[in-house]
């Protein structure tokens, strides 16, 4: 059984996801996971996107933790059910509405985000089957939408190869933990040419 670990809705159990299909992040790995964000000082105040959301366990911690605002997109009928139940609970705790659910396919759901909405903080924890190519597909339509000083994270299977990053975003650490492996990337910065000067210039 799930919970969120820390904040304002510390302690507080989480609804899942019936069945198999899913694949929620463990408690351990989540603990790990937001002692790291919160060294980076990515969470408090952040506008969150948990992409792929399951049952939405991610974006309540962060929620929970401060963010100021979370949308969750989750396409499965059960599961994005489950990411309103959970989301209501942490509505509550914060006497507003902090964490939306968004019932879509991750990549009809980047598509139609207007130009300037930008994120602090993604998660991405795709389905294990889904094929390297189109994470690196969904990365790219990502990319433009990344605040400056923005993190990513990504969870895989520990026996999955590195995600493909596209222009404009880079990894900075990795972390694995059993069978999950955690990938960690931000916005690159553009290297400005250097400009020489000639004598008398």
């Amino acid at each position: 059984m799930s919970r969120i670990i820390a904040g304002a809705a510390g302690g507080t159990t989480l609804v899942s996801v019936p069945g198999s299909l899913t694949r929620p992040t463990t408690d351990r790995v989540k603990e790990a996971l937001f002692s790291r964000l919160d060294a980076f000082e990515v969470v408090a105040d952040a506008r969150v996107l948990d992409l792929y959301a399951g049952s939405g366990s991610l974006g309540v911690e962060s929620a929970s933790r401060g963010a100021g605002t979370v949308d969750l997109v989750e396409f499965d009928a059960k599961a994005s059910e489950v990411c309103q139940r959970n989301a209501d609970l942490v509505n509550t705790v914060a006497r507003r509405k902090v964490v939306s659910v968004h019932r879509s396919r991750v990549e009809s759901f980047l598509e139609r985000t207007q130009e300037a909405v930008r994120w602090d903080l993604v998660f991405l924890d795709p389905p294990y089957p889904l094929e390297e190519p189109a994470l690196a597909d969904v990365l790219a339509e990502l990319a433009p939408h990344l605040a400056e000083g923005a993190v990513v994270v990504v969870e895989r299977s520990s026996r999955s190869p590195e995600p493909t990053w596209p222009d404009g975003l880079e990894r900075f650490a990795e972390r694995k933990y059993g069978e999950t492996r955690l990938w960690f990337a931000e916005p690159s910065v553009p290297e400005v040419p250097e400009v020489v000067l000639e004598d008398g210039q």
